[in-house]
């Protein structure tokens, strides 16, 4: 059986470091117009059999904007900081630096009393797995950037460190095939 699970980053800021862990903040006003402007060329994948997003209310938006109507999915959400939450990096590493090294650095570390990085890669890549779908089934699902992150991580079996190399930006689509525990990357277009 194969699955095609397309993941839209939420509209918002490009810069992780510009990010707050655990940012509930809505859709901004020029969130709102990155929206529209992709609207016309991401509409396709609201025929998708199954749509998704993220509890963060701009993936929300982000999937309501383009026409989803998508299923809120608590796996989704973004990693939990504990501590840190609505915090910056750069606020969490002058409060902290230690523990943010230790964060940086060991995938088990969890030192903001949240949850780790290997524990959230864990928990994107359980829902990836578990989709409910038949073969040829085509999935979207609108998320943070950082959950796209861990998902690539898990689908593609890389080291947690690689999870620090991956830039996702606003409404960018990263399509993954394949079913539980066999995952490719698939890149469109092109001539």
């Amino acid at each position: 059986m194969s699955l095609r699970v397309t993941f839209v980053a939420a509209a918002g800021a490009a810069s992780p470091f510009a990010e707050r862990f655990g940012d509930d903040q809505p859709l901004d006003r020029d969130g709102w117009q990155q929206v529209q402007r992709a609207a016309a060329g991401l509409l396709p994948l609201a025929a998708c059999e199954l749509r998704y997003c993220s509890p963060a209310p701009r993936s929300r938006t982000t999937g309501d904007g383009l026409g989803y109507a998508p299923l809120v999915q608590l796996a989704l959400r973004d990693c939990d900081m504990g501590r840190w939450r609505g915090l910056t990096l750069g606020e969490a590493m002058a409060r902290e630096p230690q523990a943010v090294d230790a964060w940086l650095t060991d995938a088990r570390a969890a030192p903001h009393g949240g949850e780790s990085l290997l524990g959230f890669i864990g928990r994107v890549g359980g829902w990836l797995d578990t989709r409910p779908a038949q073969d040829g089934d085509r999935v979207v699902a609108v998320a943070e950037p950082s959950v796209i992150r861990a998902a690539l991580v898990y689908a593609l079996g890389a080291p947690p460190a690689t999870y620090w190399n991956i830039d996702v930006h606003p409404l960018a689509t990263t399509t993954l095939t394949g079913s539980a525990g066999r995952w490719a990357l698939r890149f469109d277009g092109g001539l």
